[in-house]
């Protein structure tokens, strides 16, 4: 008879139970995320942009979709205040105490910002002349936007943003402070050849205590709102707004260079944004501009102001400064229309096209621009050494030739850059200058290298050959 089992000797296998849905769930919203992290990382490095912009550039339409181009026009005030009997500062029918028209590129990622004067005469509706800076007092914001955009001639301005008394200030503090160099005029107006000294002024009814020793320090936005208004010198307005420029710069620099700071103080900086600035932005378009203008290089901030030629008597018998028509003209082009493009870096060329080319199918003239006696006949040497055909060797119409440069005229690509090739690593930074080939009147030789006096000292260093 077969063994008979105690049911307890039966052993069944475990019952594998599934996790609850919401685990499930979250371990696999656990993987996507650490996936999303790991590839936002890679990103990050690979581009060399903080994982913020990324995903900002992301999930925000680009300006150029928002405005329908690749720039846009802002005018900037700043308004005037005053104190009344109680010592609170009001600025009701206030005057435009600083004005900027901003040139924002979305191509370049470049900001231009040329400034005005607040005493330049103007012609406000009706045809009367003014100081610019009554066209807000006299008309808001629209009659501000309308006189100073004929005052420069261009067709208006695309935004505004008018800010209050205490922006700056507010701005500035909200960062933690800047850190700018402190300069008399003298030095503004002249900074290679000056002896930079103290700024001490009091205004107890302007509340304007200045009291700065010369160089760079960090400030607070009282102390740089106080740097910014001062004029009490002999170059007045014009290194004021001198002044009001460098303060610009160390926000922006402070800003885009220490991004993990403007992070962290992000509620600060909208809370100043939402209570001392007026602006017909709407968010979509600031979330946009920020994060297109993250990527400011360090040279993307361009300042200028408008020049003056003098002063100019008013009808109501005060008196204004009046404009430079000629260089307000050049700089409106050159800052607000049509600002120069930065040049684009020119491709590398094809390594494998270049190298399949042989020496010996061009044919090169060498001329001596140097006056230094034999230098055509080693370059000449040189080349034929490396394979090229020389073609003529004789001197160039001036002897004093700085740089040297190859001109190129062959219907054989890359021909000039194979030939500064076969120069050497002292020729590396020679430019090749292409030519037109004309189909009736053929060049005899491919490409002509014109010697110059940078290659003498190189050239001198190197045994001749044999």
């Amino acid at each position: 008879m077969g063994k008979h089992l105690h049911p307890d000797d039966y052993s069944e296998p475990p019952i594998r139970t599934r996790p609850p849905l919401f685990k499930r769930i979250a371990i696999v919203l656990a993987i996507i995320v650490a996936g999303a992290v790991a590839t936002l990382a890679g990103m990050s490095v690979a581009q060399k942009r903080p994982a913020w912009i990324i995903v900002a550039t992301a999930l925000t339409p680009s300006p150029q979709q928002l405005f329908g181009k690749n720039n846009i026009l802002v005018l900037v005030e700043g308004l005037d205040y005053d104190y009344n009997a109680l010592d609170e500062e009001y600025s009701s029918r206030a005057r435009s105490d600083l004005i900027w028209a901003l040139n924002l590129d979305f191509v370049t990622h470049r900001v231009y910002q040329l400034s005005v004067p607040r005493d330049m005469v103007a012609t406000l509706p009706g045809g009367r002349q003014a100081k610019i800076n009554e066209a807000q007092s006299e008309g808001g914001v629209r009659e501000a936007q309308s006189v100073i955009s004929q005052f420069l001639g261009v067709p208006g301005f695309d935004r505004y943003i008018v800010m209050r008394a205490n922006t700056t200030k507010d701005f500035i503090d909200s960062v933690g402070g800047v850190d700018l160099s402190v300069m008399n005029s003298d030095c503004l107006m002249h900074p290679h050849n000056c002896v930079n000294s103290r700024l001490d002024y009091d205004d107890t009814w302007g509340h304007l205590h200045i009291h700065f020793k010369p160089g760079m320090q960090h400030l607070n936005g009282d102390q740089a709102v106080g740097y910014a208004r001062f004029r009490h010198d002999w170059c007045s307005d014009p290194c004021r707004i001198m002044r009001q420029q460098a303060v610009l710069r160390a926000v922006v620099h402070k800003l885009t260079n220490d991004k993990l700071n403007t992070l962290l103080h992000l509620s600060g900086l909208l809370a100043v944004l939402n209570r001392d600035v007026t602006t017909n932005f709407k968010t979509q378009e600031e979330v946009s501009i920020a994060t297109a203008l993250a990527d400011m290089p360090r040279d993307g901030l361009v300042t200028k102001q408008v020049p003056f030629i003098g002063d100019i008597k008013l009808p109501d018998g005060g008196s204004a400064i009046l404009a430079d028509e000629t260089k307000r003209a050049q700089l409106v082009h050159t800052m607000l229309i049509a600002p120069p493009q930065p040049a684009q870096p020119t491709p590398p060329p094809d390594a494998g096209a270049l190298a399949a080319l042989a020496p010996g199918s061009l044919r090169v003239d060498v001329e001596n621009g140097t006056g230094v006696p034999g230098m055509a006949k080693r370059v000449a040497a040189l080349l034929r050494s490396e394979g090229f055909q020389i073609a003529q060797v004789g001197n160039a119409p001036s002897r004093n030739v700085a740089t040297t440069e190859v001109h190129e005229h062959s219907r054989l690509a890359m021909a000039g850059l194979k030939v500064r090739n076969g120069l050497g690593s002292a020729a590396r930074r020679v430019p090749v200058i292409s030519e037109a080939v004309s189909s009736q009147t053929p060049s005899p030789s491919d490409v002509t290298v014109i010697l110059g006096g940078d290659l003498v000292t190189a050239m001198s260093a190197q045994p001749a050959p044999q």
